[in-house]
């Protein structure tokens, strides 16, 4: 296990995205803060575990449609808590020998990585503690287990939202992707306000009164993220709508989209 920024402090004194997604998906892994904040966001919209249950659900399909096409290598920055399947177990299924490097940057995710790090014994899996705009420490970190003279899958889900423009969130994608060889992938997933814009306004403001970022992007914002990449079809489409045949449909709510897209892309 490779230990670098942030503090291994467990901070509860605010809430964290990554235990609030914890607490969406049914965990126990948060705190009353957390709790309290999401409980708050599904008064502004009542499907928030739905959304995270719909992401979760895209990441098994990508991970899955990933390795049966040969992609053996997986970097997932911001992984959040684990839950089962996670990544590493989803791409071993189909591909034993699978590497998987994790990031996050909340030290709680930290204390659960023994459980991130059961590989196959053909495989591998590690993880990193850093934040995800320190690239440098991430891609350095990764290389250890990692060869990035070969493919690599580079997933980013949930996580740009959390990244206004202000902040690089462009420049951290190229920076991540430019390290990547040809036959590589990135994906990614994001909330978007093109359904809702006044309760994703409200959403922003509730994280932004709380000292955090919450971006959400249209379509075409998404999109432009995977510049120079070879998209995978159907595109950038609503995290549902991404290939459904290959995973579990997740029963969700009324019958309104689900506020969230993704996409795969291939680096040619």
């Amino acid at each position: 296990m490779t230990g670098h920024e942030p503090s291994a402090e467990i901070d509860t004194s605010k809430p964290h995205p990554a235990r609030m997604y914890d607490w969406f998906l049914g965990g126990k892994d948060n705190y009353p803060v957390d709790e309290q904040m999401a409980r708050q966001l599904l008064a502004v919209d009542a499907r928030g575990r739905d959304m995270a249950r719909v992401n979760r659900a895209f990441m098994h399909r990508a991970t899955r449609w990933l390795a049966e096409n040969g992609i053996r290598q997986f970097l997932d920055i911001g992984a959040g808590i684990p839950t089962e399947p996670n990544l590493h177990q989803v791409a071993q299924r189909t591909a034993p020998d699978a590497r998987i490097v994790y990031c996050d940057n909340d030290p709680i995710v930290l204390a659960h990585a023994a459980a991130l790090l059961r590989s196959t014994p053909e495989g591998a899996t590690e993880y990193i503690q850093a934040d995800a705009r320190r690239p440098e420490v991430i891609l350095e970190a990764a290389g250890k287990v990692l060869d990035f003279d070969r493919p690599i899958a580079l997933s980013l889900l949930a996580l740009l939202h959390f990244l206004d423009d202000e902040d690089g969130a462009a420049e951290l994608v190229d920076r991540l992707v430019d390290q990547l060889a040809p036959g590589s992938y990135l994906v990614l997933s994001q909330t978007t306000g093109d359904f809702d814009p006044e309760g994703a306004a409200q959403a922003a403001a509730m994280y932004r009164a709380r000292g955090m970022t919450l971006r959400p992007r249209s379509r075409a914002e998404l999109t432009a993220f995977f510049g120079g990449l070879e998209l995978v079809d159907p595109g950038v489409s609503l995290s549902a709508d991404w290939h459904p045949e290959l995973g579990e449909v997740v029963d969700v709510l009324g019958d309104e989209p689900i506020p969230g897209y993704a996409g795969v892309a291939r680096k040619v």
